[in-house]
């Protein structure tokens, strides 16, 4: 069943609209660049692949890769991570200023289709299940979460986009730290105050940035969307399809084989 929602999420990531290089460079400027962003450390256990530019600053240690795979430029610390972090807080800061359309504060996300605009969460937000954003239609609307203090998703949840939404126009501002649960296939990018967590074989099409404290991923696949295929080329968007297909299925099998 998730294969088949992570196929349909990565066909509407893949969709038209603005294109996702420029949508996400407009909020987070040379942050956009980077899949995956820490502050202190950025640590991978197993086969993990990130697809876009891998950096830690003020920190300067990455481990895990490989047998881990990054697809793009990794930053051990530097002037262009640290530009990038710079920009990842300004985001943040943006992200929390802006006006609230709807409280959701107690509620679980899981199981609701909202439209555009700003949610506000006064502590924690948990996903279980299924949780759908709406465009209406419109390929430049935005989905803003104000997340007081954690963001954890339940194993086996989802973010799926339809009419028009867009993975780069998806924003999760965290107060503290989010938690992404196993096989869990997550939308957008989630710029979190301290620290993030992909647990076993959660998938990413957006960004993990944690502005002061660690990255640490499991067996993931993260796909930055400036590295999404323009919706014209239908061959690397087919490619793209596949290898999250490929990715998901061989991480499924290696931790059945291993009795996880």
């Amino acid at each position: 069943m998730n294969t088949i929602i992570l196929l349909t999420l990565t066909m509407v990531a893949l969709g038209t609209g603005l294109p996702a290089s420029e949508a996400g460079y407009i909020l987070l400027n040379s942050a956009s660049d980077f899949a995956v962003l820490g502050a202190s450390t950025v640590t991978s256990t197993g086969n993990t692949v990130v697809n876009g530019n891998l950096g830690v600053f003020p920190g300067s240690a990455i481990t895990g890769f490989g047998p881990g795979i990054v697809n793009g430029t990794t930053y051990f610390g530097g002037p262009v991570a640290q530009q990038a972090a710079i920009d990842g807080l300004n985001a943040y800061t943006v992200l929390g200023s802006e006006a609230i359309f709807q409280s959701l504060s107690g509620q679980n996300l899981g199981g609701l289709t909202l439209g555009p605009g700003v949610r506000y969460f006064s502590s924690s937000a948990q996903l279980t299940g299924v949780l759908v954003l709406d465009a209406q239609g419109d390929a430049n609307a935005r989905f803003d979460f104000q997340v007081g203090s954690t963001l954890t998703t339940a194993s086996g949840s989802s973010v799926q986009l339809i009419n028009g939404a867009q993975a780069d126009n998806v924003n999760w501002q965290i107060g503290s730290s989010a938690t992404i649960g196993s096989d869990t296939d997550f939308i957008g990018t989630i710029l979190a105050n301290q620290s993030i967590t992909l647990n076993s074989g959660a998938s990413l099409i957006g960004r993990a940035m944690a502005l002061h404290g660690a990255v640490t991923m499991d067996n993931n696949y993260i796909i930055e969307t400036a590295t999404v295929p323009e919706p014209g080329n239908l061959l690397a968007s087919t490619l793209a399809i596949t290898a999250l297909l490929v990715w998901k299925g061989v991480a499924k099998w290696r931790r059945k084989t291993k009795g996880v």
